[in-house]
């Protein structure tokens, strides 16, 4: 369940700097960011956690259920961001109603996203007695938990710091594309999908390290899972609410 809530938050930058940017009609931009926060939490980041957390300690262990659900998940969510792509390229006649089936698209994606909520937080639940659990409650007991009201209100800190770091990271770009003579496909591949990332990057990394892989997975492999299934969907939903 933290590793729900972690990556959602995690993936708040990714939301706020995409909507600006189809404010500022960087359509390449957008495309190649989610795209590019898909591969690179997939490939980059997994792979990091798995090199850094077995050279620490050795052979690590996680859920096969888990992985398997997510890597389910994320394939579901690929072939229906394909859809309205496909109606387009293989001039159907739903290609005269690309809105309307991009909408529907999106909205399959949020529901599909939400019906598979219940079953990660049953499914997560016995693992309070295993050894992961208990270092992560030892660590816990060491340096200490912030109270209930502090916690949300440092969170609804953070959105609104990501929602401002966002405008400014976006009104940056542009000039540094030009100085740097990059397009913006690479800029939102690369550049871009790497930093609104960087959270559960450095989380599911630093996780894998203290040896805790349950979690690791669930932190790096919900953040693309939610960028095609939350993310993408708002993002189609939303567009025309800043003019895009």
């Amino acid at each position: 369940a933290t590793g729900v809530l972690q990556s959602f938050l995690a993936n708040l930058p990714d939301i706020f700097v995409i909507l600006f940017a189809l404010q500022a009609g960087l359509y390449d931009v957008v495309k190649a960011t989610i795209v590019g926060s898909i591969l690179a939490t997939v490939l980059l980041i997994a792979g990091f956690a798995f090199l850094i957390g077995g050279l620490k300690h050795g052979r690590q262990s996680f859920s096969q259920q888990s992985s398997r659900q997510l890597g389910l998940l994320l394939i579901l969510s690929v072939f229906a961001l394909a859809v309205p792509t496909a109606t387009s390229a293989l001039h159907t006649p739903a290609a005269d109603h690309e809105r309307t089936v991009t909408v529907v698209v999106s909205t399959v994606l949020l529901l599909l996203f939400a019906a598979s909520l219940p079953d990660t937080l049953r499914r997560n639940s016995p693992i309070a007695a295993s050894q992961e659990a208990t270092a992560a409650r030892v660590e816990a007991d060491h340096v200490g938990q912030w109270p209930l009201g502090l916690a949300i209100s440092m969170l609804a800190l953070s959105g609104l710091g990501a929602a401002l770091t966002s405008e400014w990271f976006v009104s940056a770009l542009t000039p540094a594309m030009d100085a740097l003579h990059i397009s913006e496909t690479f800029a939102g591949l690369i550049i871009v999908a790497i930093a609104g990332n960087a959270v559960e990057n450095v989380v599911g990394i630093q996780l894998a390290a203290k040896n805790q892989p349950e979690y690791a997975l669930q932190v790096i492999l919900q953040s693309p899972v939610q960028v095609a299934m939350i993310v993408a969907p708002m993002i189609a939903l939303a567009a025309p609410l800043v003019g895009a």
